[in-house]
């Protein structure tokens, strides 16, 4: 071989090695960019996953700030409680002495402004009649009377309930109807004993 053919075979052998280097190193930089778009794909699913639960924590605490507003007052108004019942308690006696059917219309009149205030913040009395059937969502009984007939039936109220828009505070409590046991019934739990 001539010193020509193997300079060219040489050249060649470096072009092909110079080729070879620039195909790996592209090859390199392919696999970095693919690396790369795939991070890039990752974090770009990372940060909206970020951001849709940012998203549903800021609602979930509008919902619970909403929520706390609308029954701020609950506890302010378990304290009125007693004070309710006690203008029940003298509004509903009968009194002879002019002076004192005074001071009842002064109180009727302070206890009107008092439930309209309340019922303006969304406070509403639960009241049943004597009669009525017995609700276990708003009523809570206190005694059960044993009757022949016409079970569940309120017989006395012994206090007003109350609620706070949809959230009952206090229930009402009441002495319910219910039906006597046969004797029978009873004849046999006796044996039994």
């Amino acid at each position: 071989m001539s010193k020509k053919e193997l300079d060219e075979m040489n050249i060649e052998e470096i072009d092909n090695e110079k080729t070879n280097k620039k195909n790996r190193k592209i090859e390199k930089l392919e696999d970095e960019l693919a690396k790369a778009k795939a991070d890039a794909e990752h974090w770009k699913n990372e940060y909206y996953r970020a951001y849709a639960d940012t998203q549903n924590l800021r609602k979930n605490l509008e919902k619970d700030h909403l929520e706390a507003m609308r029954y701020r007052g609950v506890g302010f108004i378990e304290e009125l409680l007693p004070v309710l019942d006690s203008f029940h308690a003298v509004l509903n006696n009968e009194v002879d002495d002019p002076k004192l059917k005074n001071y009842l219309i002064g109180f009727q009149y302070i206890y009107r402004n008092m439930v309209s205030a309340l019922e303006n913040e969304g406070v509403k009395e639960i009241a049943p009649h004597v009669g009525d059937e017995f609700d276990p969502k708003t009523m809570n009984a206190v005694e059960a009377v044993e009757v022949e007939e016409g079970a569940n039936k309120i017989i006395k109220v012994v206090s007003n309930g109350y609620q706070l828009h949809d959230r009952i505070i206090r229930p009402v409590n009441v002495v319910v109807s219910k039906l006597k046991e046969k004797e029978e019934n009873q004849e046999i739990n006796s044996i039994e004993a």
